[in-house]
């Protein structure tokens, strides 16, 4: 099994259930702040892979969610400044194991990497646990 370095929003639920998933089909799970995390551009953009630049984006982020950061119309470079200042932005988890780094939580994805349990849900599990919930909660001041 692997030892997954995990980078989330402290209080999530939603990355609480993918920890959960994680260690359930026996990985080790090495949970990090991902908002406290001292990011460069340099160490962030390996997490995005070959992914366009509006995949990067944690759609539910406020700034997003208002139309004030528009995830389709920036570039790379416009994209990490962004992130860099204000790292709610980014979609997660942002997860590595080994050398290889990856974002956003689509079972599929994960199974077909580091594997998870048989029965585990399909999908996105990005998000809230289930419709209806409120947001995860603010990040802390500090």
């Amino acid at each position: 099994m692997a030892d997954v370095i995990f980078f989330e929003k402290p209080g999530c639920a939603g990355n609480n259930r993918q920890k959960a998933l994680l260690a359930e089909a026996g990985h080790t799970v090495h949970a990090r702040d991902l908002l406290s995390e001292p990011w460069t551009a340099d160490n962030l953009r390996p997490f995005f892979g070959d992914r366009p630049v509006a995949e990067w984006f944690n759609r539910a982020a406020p700034a997003v969610k208002s139309g004030e950061v528009d995830p389709d119309a920036l570039d790379e470079a416009a994209a990490l400044a962004l992130m860099l200042k204000a790292p709610l932005l980014i979609r997660r988890p942002l997860m590595q194991v080994g050398d290889r780094r990856d974002c956003g939580f689509e079972a599929e994805r994960v199974d077909a990497w580091i594997g998870l349990s048989a029965g585990a849900p399909e999908g996105k599990l990005e998000g809230c646990a289930r419709a209806g919930m409120p947001p995860c909660p603010p990040p802390a001041k500090g």
